[in-house]
């Protein structure tokens, strides 16, 4: 649904140049809800704005349902017919609401259908409707003023939808929203994801977003995304720094005569006594160094840091009968090369 290719904005200032985007290769299928996470500066704004063209890219190809964005763009710095066309078809959220203070409620929902030239009757019917679905039907007549920030944001959210978009687009949509409020918005997000068949793209700095919603994820550093897939697919690959973000587990080994392992529990396993069951089957005394457990894309997921006696030489066989049980194993200190099966699920820096 979302492509780009070799996608890089350059920005230009006094002579200066700063690379925002180096080469951004993305793809967001159909229907899923895809979060790109990074630090202030690793370049997620500008992706976003490159998406749907409000910045212009300096070089590479956007592809929004099949119909490449950057070939509308011109030469101008203003929007063609074909683009703005185009842009009508991609919602987008942003960080601090954008509503017109001076407008209700309904009427800044309306803003966009006034654009499309919509009739007073229609958008009437259209903006009330949509007040519903985002659970602010009373609130028509209220002013921005009136509202909670994630009501404001709800407003923000049926104003995307306007145009009755196939592509959502997120901006740090629940970064100035408290945790509880945050939680609200983004389970609206994946309702909407699920009811009207929308392809969302969230950027966030926040792992829990990326926890709580997204099918797929990508981590961007200085312009680049180092790392991408399946959440799924992260959680199950050898070194994956997401994995390890969304489910940090720490704890130090007691003594050099030990193995740490950390262990990632995916569905079922994480439900069955794997941990129990490899001590009584290799008579051998387990400690727990830390643990955290979450439902991830609708499945469980765990991670444990376990602590061996013994070297690693000597846990070799206990070792492969947690692989043994379906568990992705990491030896903790090691950087494990991707095996065959993980090379495809990981996207690193510099592959291509």
């Amino acid at each position: 649904m979302i492509t780009t290719s070799g996608l890089t904005k350059v920005y230009r200032s006094r002579g200066r140049e700063v690379t925002a985007l180096d080469g951004v290769d993305l793809h967001v299928r159909e229907g899923e809800v895809y979060g790109v996470i990074g630090q202030s500066g690793a370049g997620k704004s500008s992706l976003i704005r490159c998406v749907n063209l409000l910045e212009r890219p300096t070089s590479g190809t956007v592809t929004v349902a099949g119909q490449d964005l950057t070939a509308l763009a011109g030469r101008g710095p203003r929007a063609g017919k074909e683009l703005r066309e185009a842009r009508s078809r991609i919602g987008m959220v942003f960080q601090h609401f954008n509503l017109l203070s001076s407008r209700t409620v309904q009427d800044n929902v309306e803003l966009p259908l006034e654009i499309l030239g919509l009739s007073g009757q229609a958008r009437s019917r259209k903006a009330l409707e949509l007040l519903d679905l985002v659970g602010l039907a009373d609130k028509a007549r209220s002013y921005p003023a009136q509202l909670s920030g994630g009501q404001k944001q709800r407003v923000g959210i049926a104003r995307a939808l306007a145009g009755d978009p196939k592509v959502l687009l997120s901006d740090e949509a629940t970064s100035a929203l408290d945790p509880e409020t945050t939680r609200s918005i983004l389970q609206l997000l994946r309702d909407l994801n699920q009811q009207l068949g929308l392809t969302v793209l969230l950027i966030t700095h926040e792992m829990d977003v990326v926890k709580s919603v997204c099918d797929s994820a990508a981590l961007m550093e200085s312009g680049r995304i180092v790392e991408s897939g399946t959440v799924s697919e992260l959680l199950a690959t050898p070194g994956s720094e997401l994995a390890a973000a969304l489910f940090p587990v720490s704890g130090d080994t007691t003594g050099d005569d030990r193995t740490v392992v950390d262990v990632t529990f995916l569905g079922e396993a994480a439900t069955r006594p794997v941990i129990s069951q490899l001590s009584r089957t290799y008579n051998i005394d387990i400690s727990i160094l830390g643990a955290a457990m979450d439902t991830v894309a609708g499945k469980q997921v765990g991670r444990m840091r376990i602590e061996l006696p013994g070297r690693f030489e000597d846990n070799v066989v206990p070792i492969g009968f947690l692989r043994e049980q379906g568990l992705q194993v990491d030896i903790a200190g090691e950087d494990p090369a991707p095996t065959p099966e993980s090379e495809p699920q990981l996207v690193k820096e510099g592959a291509k």
